[in-house]
């Protein structure tokens, strides 16, 4: 109800807002025709003054009357007629009432005028954490900058992506440069800072960034995350087609099937329509893995109901796989597919959501990251 009161005020009010010059146009335009009305009276009132007193000839006198008059009878004749385009200000009254009272009725079928506005107990609670997080985050970046050895590359590291998390893209650049040069410095490090640089400036991949990226491929040629980024670098350079190719490239380097992969190839069949080049598949470049092919000839001897069973029984070895060894990302991936296929939204939300413990220690911008935030959105996480 708290709502519904102000709501309907100020839709009251903006329809008499509407609604009032329409109501006074006809009394403005009977007041605007006796007023031009008196004004020709006083003039020809001072024309037979002028000519008494000799200011005018009588000739120069009447041909003014006469003038005068007819302005007077154009604006007689306007009082008979009724007022132009009434259909206009109809039109714009029947708006007034009827866009409050639909858009009131739209909003009670799809808004939400109950819902209840989160207490101000738990919003103090929120920015006490994140003043908390604040704090800590100072407190680390303190620490290693006191630290007479530079301080360890694995809190840089760590400094680095809690920025990143924040928002706060330059820090996150200034942190991760202060390792990459150390000796133990990997093309890990060189891809975060660069993506890093990246989201500094508002995703525009400097010079900077640039030589970073390519440090980061010197050190490793098979870094999905450099090729990922240096082919970003080459189609904002205008070499769309080298970007594809170079994504290509990385796809045939594969010897299996990676979560990686299903960026890449977004990103190629993505560029390839921009150059009329055909859109590609996983199966192009590796073979995925799945049943053997004594597994396939038994299950097309199966009925319908069998080769289900055959099936599940292969997700479900996976699921078993996986609580022996439930630091195996990848397997997370593939079973949280699996499941998705099967249409068993609640179980591939489990598989993600294990998937995404497992990305703490992940590489900030590691394409499975990605890989797991749409499957958590896909099935409602």
């Amino acid at each position: 109800m708290t709502f519904w009161i102000p709501a309907a005020a100020m839709a009251l009010l903006a329809v008499l807002m509407i609604l009032l010059p329409l109501w006074r146009r006809d009394g403005a335009a009977v007041d605007h025709r006796e007023g031009a009305l008196a004004i020709f009276v006083d003039q020809l009132k001072e024309i037979d003054a002028e000519r008494a007193r000799g200011l005018i000839s009588p000739a120069e006198a009447e041909a003014a009357q006469l003038e005068i008059k007819r302005r007077m009878l154009a604006v007689g004749r306007l009082k008979g007629r009724g007022p132009a385009r009434t259909g206009g200000a109809a039109m714009l009254m029947a708006l007034a009432v009827l866009v409050p009272l639909l858009a009131g009725g739209v909003y009670v079928m799809t808004g939400a005028p109950g819902a209840e506005s989160l207490p101000f107990a738990e919003r103090a609670e929120e920015r006490a954490d994140t003043r908390e997080i604040v704090e800590l985050t100072e407190r680390l970046r303190e620490r290693l900058t006191s630290d007479e050895n530079g301080g360890p590359t694995e809190g840089w590291e760590l400094l680095a992506q809690t920025y990143m998390r924040m928002g706060r893209f330059d820090a996150a650049a200034e942190a991760l440069g202060r390792i990459v040069d150390r000796e133990d410095a990997h093309s890990g490090h060189l891809t975060q800072w660069a993506e890093a640089l990246i989201a500094a400036n508002d995703g525009i991949i400097t010079a900077q960034a640039g030589a970073a990226i390519d440090r980061a491929l010197d050190m490793d040629v098979l870094n999905p995350a450099a090729s990922y980024y240096k082919a970003q670098w080459l189609e904002q350079e205008g070499r769309s087609g080298e970007a594809r190719e170079l994504l290509v490239l990385r796809l045939r380097q594969a010897d299996e099937a990676q979560p990686w992969m299903e960026v890449f190839l977004r990103q190629i069949n993505r560029l390839g329509s921009e150059t009329g080049a055909a859109p590609v598949a996983l199966d192009d470049f590796v073979v995925t893995r799945g049943p053997s092919a004594e597994d396939v000839e038994a299950a097309q001897a199966m009925t319908a109901e069998e080769r289900g069973d055959f099936i599940r029984s292969m997700v479900n070895r996976l699921a078993e796989r996986l609580e022996d060894e439930p630091d195996d990302l990848d397997g997370w991936l593939q079973l949280g597919r699996a499941y998705g296929v099967l249409g068993e939204q609640a179980r591939a939300l489990q598989a993600y959501q294990a998937a995404e413990g497992l990305l703490e220690g992940l590489a900030a911008n590691d394409p499975r990251r990605e890989v797991v935030a749409a499957g958590l959105a896909e099935h409602g996480g």
